[in-house]
């Protein structure tokens, strides 16, 4: 007696292929989210991107809905092999190190020129085949993406469901940026919301100021630098953090350290009025990258106990 195969159940809800689909964004949040209801990720630091498949074609939006096919023709081709005949993904395309770490300004110089280095990273699948999947559980849409980009080099972002608070302090411990976490039955959502959540990394460190910076004389920051043996390596610009008193405090002790040349061991193509690098600064960041500059800097004050 020969029984009738049952097909699978269709998933997701019949539609033609929408156009670009404003990302669902992340909520910052003062400390990740606990229990079973949440998995978490990686954050990682490169360009967000949505990438659409139909018609034998790959296209690759920004988070700005921005057309950037040409720019990102590796990942295009990475991403033409998915196991589907049309398809919208959520992304982030990144520049892998080798321990794992993700450095936007070492991306950035990669798309200045013909990059082989960069890859994408997929973390939810919100169309597939001719059916929208934004009402299905996320958990069933990452299941989906898993299944078609497998034998890719298109990258799998994978949940990881141990206790969010511990994933966030290992993360930071080997530096990466951060942790995302969301809900594991929610819907795609639109815009920013409690379903999406993450939580940077933040570092700190004492660093010398090599120099300062003016914009049509009003204060711009300062140059940082790391000491390596003998040497000062360039570590960084930092704008924010300050306010009037601390910028004219700052100016008032830096302007009599001023020399003619920069104190780095090896020149930066930037312009600034540089100092001998006798005063430290506090400075809280949420990355280095790979040539030990700091990311997103805060200036805390300066270290003047040391």
């Amino acid at each position: 007696m020969a029984f009738p195969r049952k097909k699978p159940e269709a998933l997701g809800v019949k539609s033609p292929l929408p156009g670009f689909i404003a990302p669902a964004l992340a909520t910052s949040i003062e400390r990740v989210p606990a229990g079973d209801r949440w998995i978490h990720e990686i954050k990682f630091d490169g360009y967000r991107v949505q990438v659409h498949l139909a018609n034998e074609t790959v296209k690759i939006y920004t988070r700005r809905g921005h057309d950037w096919t040409r720019r990102f023709k590796k990942v295009a081709a990475d991403a033409w092999h998915i196991k589907a005949s049309s398809a919208v993904i959520d992304g982030e395309i990144v520049v892998p190190a080798a321990d794992g770490t993700t450095d936007f300004s070492v991306l950035q110089n990669e798309l200045r020129g013909t990059s082989t280095k960069i890859v994408l990273v997929t973390f939810d699948l919100l169309y597939l085949n001719g059916r929208d999947l934004r009402k299905l559980p996320l958990s069933q849409r990452k299941a989906e993406l898993k299944k078609i980009i497998a034998g890719t080099d298109v990258q799998f972002s994978e949940s990881f469901e141990i206790d969010g608070q511990e994933m966030f302090v290992h993360a930071c411990k080997i530096g990466l940026e951060g942790v995302v976490s969301r809900v594991r039955d929610s819907v795609y959502p639109t815009g920013r919301g409690n379903n999406w959540v993450k939580k940077t990394c933040a570092q700190r460190e004492t660093l010398t100021i090599a120099g300062f910076a003016l914009d049509e004389g009003k204060w711009d920051g300062i140059y940082l630098a790391r000491r390596k043996g003998d040497d000062l390596i360039y570590a960084g610009k930092v704008d924010h953090g300050f306010d009037k008193t601390s910028a004219a405090e700052l100016r008032r002790r830096l302007e009599p350290l001023v020399r003619k040349t920069q104190p780095y061991a090896k020149r930066i193509a930037h312009k600034g009025i540089w100092v001998e690098p006798k005063l430290l600064a506090e400075i809280e960041y949420r990355a280095k990258s790979a040539e030990g500059k700091v990311r997103h800097p805060f200036f805390k004050g300066l270290r003047d106990d040391l």
